[in-house]
C-alpha cells in the first residue's frame, strides 16, 4: 500500500476501553462500582472499605484482581471478570456508524492491546458495531495471562520448597504487557503507534520507544506525541497513519529512527511476570 510505504508506522496498537468509545460513556464509573461490591463479597468489607480496598489495590498491584491473588485470594480470574464485566450496562455503548471505516482505513497492522477479558471486548466491539476480524491480532488478559488458566491436568511447576507458585497478573501499564503486545505486532517499538487513554500507560509504551497518542484529551501529557479529544479525531490528528503530513499544531511529527529491528529491541528488555501497574 502507498500509504503504509509513506507512514513512519508499520503497526498501530489500540486500546478498547475509553479509547475505541467515550468515557462519558460511564463504563468505567459501573466497573469500579462492581468492584466494589465484589470486594465486598469476597472480602466481608463494608461498602466504604472495599472502595478504599480497590484504590489501595490498585495502587500496589495494579489491580483489584492482580492485588487478590498476590494476597493470597483463590480468586480465578472467570470468577473476576463474571462478576465486574458480566453486571456492565453494555447499553450504554452506542453504535457508532464511522468507527469501523476508520479502522478498516488504516493501511498498517492493527492490533487490539486491552487489559480486559475476552469477552467483555467482544460485547463492546459488538456494541460498536465493530467486527473483531478488522483487527489483525488481538492481546487481551487471556494472551497476557495463560499461566492463570493452567487446567489442574497441567499443574504449574512447584518451587524448590514445593509450593506451586502463584503466576503473577500481567497487565498495562507493565513492561511484560508491552512487550508482549510488540512480539505480536511484530514491528520494530519505534515504528509503532500505541493509542490508549490511559497516561500511565502511554508514559509506559513511550519508556520503551513507542510513539504515543493520548486519547480523549484535549493537551498531551509528558510522554504522549499526540492527543486527540476522540478516536473520531484520528485521521485530523495524525494524518501520518495515511502517509500523510502532521499539522503544525498536530503533537510530534519528528522523523523515526529505525536503525534496529524490531527483535533486537525487545531481546534488551528483561521479561519478568509482574503485577504492578493495571
Amino acid at each position: 500500500m502507498a500509504a503504509a510505504a509513506a507512514s513512519p508506522f508499520d503497526c498501530v496498537l489500540l486500546d478498547l476501553d475509553d479509547t475505541l468509545y467515550p468515557g462519558s460513556a460511564g463504563i468505567g464509573l459501573a466497573t469500579k462500582r462492581n468492584i466494589d461490591e465484589f470486594l465486598m463479597a469476597r472480602c466481608g468489607v463494608t461498602a466504604e472499605r472495599a472502595s478504599a480496598l480497590r484504590v489501595e489495590l490498585f495502587r500496589s498491584y495494579g489491580s483489584s484482581l492482580a492485588g487478590l491473588i498476590a494476597l493470597g485470594y483463590d480468586v480465578h480470574p472467570d470468577e473476576y471478570h463474571s462478576y465486574v464485566h458480566g453486571r456492565l450496562p453494555y447499553d450504554r455503548i452506542a453504535a457508532d456508524p464511522n468507527l469501523a471505516g476508520l479502522l478498516r482505513s488504516i493501511p498498517q497492522r492493527k492490533v487490539l492491546f486491552t487489559n480486559s477479558d475476552r469477552a467483555h471486548m467482544r460485547k463492546a466491539l459488538q456494541r460498536l458495531g465493530v467486527d473483531e476480524a478488522i483487527f489483525d491480532d488481538v492481546v487481551c488478559f487471556e494472551t497476557m495471562n495463560p499461566r492463570l488458566f493452567i487446567g489442574e491436568d497441567e499443574p504449574e511447576p512447584a518451587s524448590a520448597s514445593g509450593d506451586r507458585p502463584r503466576p503473577a497478573v500481567i497487565l498495562k501499564p507493565s513492561v511484560d504487557a508491552i512487550v508482549a503486545a510488540l512480539r505480536v505486532a511484530g514491528t520494530n517499538p519505534h515504528r509503532t503507534l500505541f493509542l490508549d487513554d490511559s497516561e500511565r500507560n502511554i508514559a509506559a509504551g513511550k519508556a520503551l520507544g513507542l510513539r504515543t497518542a493520548l486519547v480523549g484529551k484535549k493537551v498531551r501529557s509528558k510522554e504522549a506525541d499526540y492527543a486527540l479529544e476522540s478516536i473520531g479525531s484520528l485521521r485530523r490528528t495524525i494524518p501520518e497513519i495515511w502517509g500523510g503530513v502532521a499539522s503544525s499544531n498536530g503533537g510530534g511529527g519528528e522523523q523515526l529512527n529505525n536503525k534496529q529491528g524490531m527483535r533486537s529491541e525487545l531481546d534488551s528488555i528483561v521479561l519478568e511476570p509482574t503485577s504492578i501497574h493495571a
